[in-house]
Formats: structure tokens, C-alpha cells, sequence
């Protein structure tokens, strides 16, 4: 069997680790021994940043709602009952975009949350 040498494959795998590590501080984007730890803490914390996006979002959504609902004199928690018992499904991206956009829509959203309630 024939004798194998890495260089090809450990160079290929180097400049990769490199490349993605462009930009970084000193060492790390140029030594690939310090590149390679860097670049999987970084790629790390890009998923858990993807992740972490999604309840950001949401809870900027809520607090929204929140503020609007209460101007309308009804809180956040009541509203969402009310819409579930008038059998109303919007979810809170939209209910945020009426309550900033379209005033009036949302007043008249709480209206029939108030009326499900009462």
C-alpha cells in the first residue's frame, strides 16, 4: 500500500480555517493553531446568535403589544385571552406591525378582545 501524506489535505484544511477567520485579532487570524479554536467558538456562537434572534424579536413584539394594549386600557395578558376566547389567530409580529402602523385596527382588535372577555 502506498505511503499517504497530509500536506495537501492539512493545507487545504489551514487555508479554509484561515479564511474563515480573516479580521480576527493578532494570531488568531493568522496562526492556524490559534485560528482553529477561535473559529469553532466563533461558528458557535453565530448558531446560538440565530437562535437567540427568534426570542429577541419576539419579546421586542411583545413589549409592543404590551404598550399599545394598555393605551387602549386592557393589558397584555387579557388581550391575549380575549383573542383566543373570540376565536381571533393573529399572531404578535402582526399585532406589533397594527399597533405601531394602524391604530385604529388594533382598537378595534381590542374592542372584540374586551367583548370576549366581557
Amino acid at each position: 500500500m502506498a505511503r499517504v501524506k497530509k500536506a495537501v489535505n492539512a493545507k487545504k484544511k489551514h487555508k479554509k480555517v484561515l479564511k474563515l477567520t480573516k479580521g480576527f485579532y493578532g494570531q488568531k487570524s493568522k496562526v492556524f493553531r490559534a485560528a482553529n479554536p477561535a473559529m469553532m467558538r466563533s461558528l458557535a456562537a453565530a448558531y446560538t446568535g440565530r437562535k437567540r434572534k427568534k426570542r429577541d424579536f419576539r419579546r421586542l413584539w411583545i413589549a409592543r403589544i404590551n404598550a399599545a394594549a394598555r393605551q387602549n386600557g386592557i393589558s397584555y395578558s387579557q388581550l391575549m385571552n380575549g383573542l383566543n376566547k373570540a376565536g381571533i389567530q393573529i399572531n404578535r409580529k402582526m399585532l406589533s406591525e397594527m399597533a405601531i402602523n394602524d391604530a385604529e385596527a388594533f382598537t378595534a382588535v381590542v374592542n372584540k378582545a374586551k367583548e370576549a372577555l366581557a
